[in-house]
C-alpha cells in the first residue's frame, strides 16, 4: 500500500448536538454534545482507519482546544504528525431539528497566518510526505493564507514519486480553476455548488457535469477531475475516460464528512492499487455509508462493503 498523507491546516473541533426545535430568541436545550476531530485531512485520514487503511494526518493545532482535539485524535488511534498553529484552533457546531429533521452548521473562524507560519508549515509538510506517497490537501485554506496556497503546495511536493490531490472550495479552488499552472494537482475534486459556481450556470446532468469537468481537464486544471453531485453520485473526468459513479439510495442522517468521506474511500483503494473504476465505486460508497451516521460520525466500513454493490460505475458520452 501507497503511504498517504492528509493534510489539515486549518482543522476544528466538530460539536454535534440536537434540539426540539430552532427557534429565534429563546433558549435552546440541546442534548448531549458529540465531539469528534474536524477538518478535510482529518476526515479523510478517519475514514481510511475506520476502513481498515493506514494514513498520517498531518494537522496544525494550537491553544487548548487544539490540545483537546489532538486528545481526540489520538483516541481515535490515527498516527499523528501536529504542526504548531498560530493561535486557538477553531470549533465548529452541527445542530439538528429533531422535529423537522434539518441540520444547521456553524463553522467558527480559526487562527490568522503570516507569510512565515505558511513557509514553516509547507516544508513541514514536505518532510512528513514520503517518497510515493499519495498526500491529500484538504479543506480551507487558513486565515491569511493567499489563494496560491495549494498550488504552492503542490510545487513544494513535486517529485520522489507523490501525487497530490486536492479538496477546496473558495478562492483556493478560483485560483486552482483559472489552470494554465506549470505544477497542477494529480486529481481536483470539488461538489456541485462549487462546480456550478465556477461554471456560472446549472450542471442539471452527468453528461452536462462530465462535459464541464473536460473544460477544465483542458484548461490543465488537474490532470483528472472529479465532481460531487449529492445523491447523483459523482463524475470523474481525465484524459482518458469520462465515468459516473451512482450514489447508493440510503437514508441521509447527517451530511456531516460525506465528502471527506468519499475521499477516504477512494485514495484508501488507489493506495492499495486497485483500479480508477472500483476507486470511484468505494468512494462514492463510503460516501453513502458516511451520511447514513449521526452528527459528526463518520462512516462504517460494514456499510461501505454492503454498499459498494450499489455504487456502480458507467461511462459517461461528453459531446
Amino acid at each position: 500500500m501507497r503511504p498517504i498523507l492528509a493534510v489539515t491546516l486549518n482543522p476544528a473541533l466538530d460539536i454535534a448536538t440536537s434540539v426540539n426545535h430552532v427557534t429565534a430568541g429563546v433558549k435552546l436545550r440541546c442534548g448531549a454534545p458529540q465531539m469528534d476531530p474536524g477538518g478535510g485531512g482529518l476526515n479523510v485520514a478517519r475514514a481510511i482507519h475506520l476502513l481498515g487503511g493506514q494514513a498520517t494526518a498531518f494537522v496544525a493545532l494550537g491553544g487548548h482546544t487544539g490540545q483537546k482535539l489532538r486528545e481526540l485524535i489520538e483516541t481515535a488511534g490515527l498516527t499523528l504528525v501536529v504542526h504548531p498553529a498560530p493561535g486557538e484552533t477553531r470549533q465548529s457546531l452541527a445542530v439538528t431539528d429533531e422535529g423537522l429533521g434539518d441540520q444547521y452548521r456553524f463553522m467558527l473562524p480559526g487562527p490568522e497566518w503570516g507569510t512565515a507560519d505558511l513557509a514553516k508549515a509547507s516544508e513541514a509538510i514536505t518532510a512528513a510526505s514520503p517518497a510515493d506517497a499519495i498526500v491529500v490537501l484538504s479543506g480551507s485554506g487558513p486565515l491569511g493564507a493567499a489563494p496560491d496556497l495549494y498550488l504552492d503546495l503542490c510545487a513544494a511536493l513535486d517529485g520522489d514519486g507523490r501525487d497530490v490531490i486536492v479538496d477546496t472550495s473558495g478562492a483556493a479552488l478560483h485560483r486552482l480553476a483559472e489552470g494554465q499552472h506549470k505544477i497542477k494537482p494529480w486529481i481536483l475534486r470539488m461538489d456541485q455548488g462549487e462546480a456550478e459556481g465556477l461554471a456560472g450556470h446549472a450542471l442539471r446532468s452527468n453528461e452536462e457535469t462530465a462535459a464541464f469537468a473536460r473544460y477544465l481537464l483542458v484548461r490543465g486544471v488537474a490532470e483528472t477531475v472529479i465532481i460531487a453531485r449529492g445523491a447523483h453520485g459523482s463524475v470523474l473526468v481525465n484524459a482518458d475516460e469520462s465515468l459516473a459513479v451512482k450514489a447508493a439510495t440510503v437514508p441521509v442522517r447527517s451530511r456531516v464528512g460525506a465528502g471527506d468521506s468519499f475521499v477516504g474511500g477512494f485514495v484508501k483503494a488507489l493506495a492499495e492499487g486497485k483500479p480508477l473504476r472500483e476507486a470511484l465505486s468505494w468512494g462514492s460508497a463510503t460516501a453513502s455509508a458516511a451520511v447514513m451516521t449521526e452528527g459528526t460520525e463518520l462512516c462504517r466500513p460494514e456499510d461501505a462493503e454492503r454498499l459498494l454493490a450499489e455504487s456502480p460505475v458507467t461511462p459517461v458520452q461528453v459531446g
